[in-house]
C-alpha cells in the first residue's frame, strides 16, 4: 500500500490452517478479492491485507495460529498499516477475545460470516481504526456471490464445493458443532449452479464437502433433495470428469449411496469414512452411534460394488478411558480393513465437549507410543495398498509439473489416479501436457508416498 497518497493495488495474503472446507472458504474469500481488484502475493511480508483462516478441531492448529500471529506482531510492528484478519473455528471459539492477545487484529470472522469478508475488507480499507467482528451463527446457509470464474480458474484443474455447513452429531470429542453450529444443508439448486460454472470455466474435478455429507438435506433447511439425487445430478454435468465427495459418517451411509459406486461413471472409486476407534466400548463413549461390526459390514458392501476402492479413515488415540485392548482392538481392526491411509491424531480435550470432562486421561507418553505404533501400521497397510498398482494401467488428472525430474531429458508431471493417489510420470520427449488433462500411465516404481511412471499411448 502506497502511504503517500496515490492509489495502488492492495497486495493479501491468505494462510489457511485445517480441513478441506477452510481451504474452500479461502478460496472463495481469494477468488472474490482478486475480482475487487486486489492480488494475491505469496509471502505475508508481501501483503498488504493478511488472512488467517483457522482449525480448532485438534489442539496443534490452534497452537500453528497463535505462532503465525505472533510473527506477524512482529510485521505490524514495522508496517502498522496493514490490515490483519482471523477466521475460521479458532475465530468462532475466542470470539472477540482474541483482541485481547493480539490487538493489531481488525477483523474476526467465524464460519458464517465468511460471506461478508470482501465487504467487510474494503470497510477496513476506508475507515483507520475499526474493528469488525463476524460471529453471529445464521439461521440457514449464507450462499456468497459466485465469482467469474472463468477469469480465475485458470489453472485448477480440480475445486472443492461446500453443500453444507455445520453439524447435529455433537460426537463427545469435537468442537465442529459450537465453532460451525448446527446443520444447515445448502439449496441443491445454488450448488448445482456452482458446479456448471465451475465445469464451464475448465474444472475437471469437484470435491462436495460437508462435517457430514449423507445427512445432506436432512435437516429444516433441506430442499428435498437427497445426498443421493444431488450426487446423481452433479455427475450429471456435461465436461465433469470426477466427482469426489467427503465426509461421510458411517452411522448415515444408505446402500443406495454405496451402490452410485458401481453406477456413476465419473464418481471417483474412493471414500474417507472415519473409523475414530476399532473398540466399540470407545466408540460408545465417543458417541458415534456405530459398532466395529456395522463399520465392517459397510466396508464389505463397499468392496463388494468394487474391490479395488480406495478407503481411508480417521483414527483417535489416547480417548479417555482407553485402555491397551481398546487399541488393540482399533489395530485389529486397521487390519481387517486395509485401509489405504490414515489421518491419525492424539487424543486433546476441546472446550466444551463431552469428553474433556471425561476421567481418566491418558498419559501423553502413552498416547505418544500408540499413535507411533499406529502409524506404523498403516505405514505397512499404504505400502501393500501402493504395491498393488505396480504394473498397471491407470488415468491420471494432471496436477502440473513435477517439482522433482527425473530424467533430464525428458519432462516429468504430477497428477492423481483415481483413488486419489499421488503419481509422477515422464512424458515423450516434446509432450507438452496443461493442468487438468488426463493422460494414461503405466506404473512401473513405487515410491514411499507416492508412484510413479510413464505415459503411454
Amino acid at each position: 500500500m502506497d502511504q503517500g497518497g496515490d492509489q495502488e493495488v492492495m497486495k493479501f495474503f491468505i494462510q489457511t490452517f485445517g480441513c478441506q472446507m477452510n481451504v474452500c472458504d479461502s478460496t472463495w474469500i481469494e477468488m472474490s478479492l482478486v475480482k475487487k481488484g486486489y492480488r494475491r502475493v505469496n509471502v505475508e511480508t508481501d501483503a498488504d491485507i493478511i488472512l488467517v483462516n483457522t482449525c480448532s478441531v485438534r489442539k496443534k492448529p490452534e497452537e500453528k495460529l497463535y505462532s503465525f500471529l505472533g510473527r506477524i506482531a512482529s510485521l505490524y510492528k514495522k508496517r502498522p498499516y496493514i490490515i490483519v484478519g482471523v477466521g475460521g473455528c479458532v475465530a468462532q471459539q475466542l470470539g472477540e477475545k482474541i483482541w485481547e492477545k493480539f490487538p493489531f487484529v481488525r477483523l474476526v470472522f467465524g464460519t458464517d460470516g465468511v460471506a461478508s469478508v470482501p465487504q467487510s475488507i474494503e470497510r477496513l480499507i476506508k475507515e483507520d481504526g475499526l474493528k469488525i467482528s463476524l460471529l453471529n451463527f445464521m439461521d440457514y446457509y449464507p450462499e456468497r456471490n459466485l465469482p467469474p470464474y472463468k477469469d480465475i480458474t485458470k489453472n485448477m484443474a480440480s475445486a472443492y464445493i461446500n453443500i453444507m455447513q455445520g453439524c447435529d452429531n455433537f460426537c463427545a470429542y469435537c468442537i465442529v458443532p459450537y465453532t460451525r453450529g448446527r446443520q444447515k444443508s445448502r439449496h441443491s439448486s445454488n450448488i448445482i449452479k456452482e458446479c456448471e460454472m465451475l465445469v464451464d470455466a475448465g474444472v475437471k474435478e469437484i470435491t462436495l464437502l460437508g462435517q457430514n455429507v449423507n445427512s445432506y438435506g436432512m435437516d429444516k433447511y433441506g430442499d428435498g433433495v437427497s445426498f443421493v439425487e444431488l450426487l446423481r445430478k452433479v455427475s450429471n454435468i456435461k465436461g465433469l470428469k470426477r466427482l469426489r465427495f467427503t465426509t461421510s459418517h458411517p452411522k448415515d451411509i444408505s446402500d443406495e449411496l454405496i451402490s452410485l459406486f458401481g453406477i456413476l461413471e465419473n464418481l471417483c472409486p474412493s471414500i474417507h469414512l472415519p473409523l475414530q476407534s476399532g473398540s466399540n466400548n470407545i466408540l460408545k463413549k465417543m458417541g458415534r452411534k456405530y459398532n466395529k461390526e456395522d463399520y465392517l459390514k459397510i466396508i464389505d458392501k463397499l468392496k463388494k460394488i468394487n474391490k479395488d476402492i480406495v478407503i481411508t479413515t480417521d483414527l483417535i488415540v489416547g480417548f479417555p478411558g482407553e485402555t491397551e485392548q481398546d487399541f488393540k482392538d482399533t489395530l485389529e481392526m486397521m487390519k481387517l480393513v486395509g485401509f489405504d491411509s490414515s489421518f491419525s491424531f492424539k487424543y486433546s480435550d476441546r472446550p466444551n465437549t463431552r469428553a474433556s470432562k471425561m476421567m481418566p486421561k491418558i498419559q501423553e507418553k502413552i498416547k505418544g507410543e500408540r499413535l507411533s505404533i499406529l502409524q506404523g501400521l498403516q505405514e505397512e497397510l499404504t505400502n501393500h495398498s501402493m504395491e498393488r498398482l505396480k504394473d498397471k494401467i491407470v488415468e491420471v488428472m494432471v496436477e502440473g509439473i513435477s517439482t522433482k525430474q527425473f530424467n533430464k531429458n525428458r519432462l516429468s508431471y504430477k497428477g492423481r489416479e483415481p483413488g486419489n493417489r499421488i503419481v509422477n510420470f515422464l512424458v515423450p520427449q516434446n509432450m507438452k501436457l496443461n493442468i487438468g488433462d488426463i493422460v494414461t500411465v503405466k506404473i512401473n516404481k513405487i515410491k514411499k508416498h507416492s508412484l510413479f511412471g510413464e505415459v503411454i499411448y
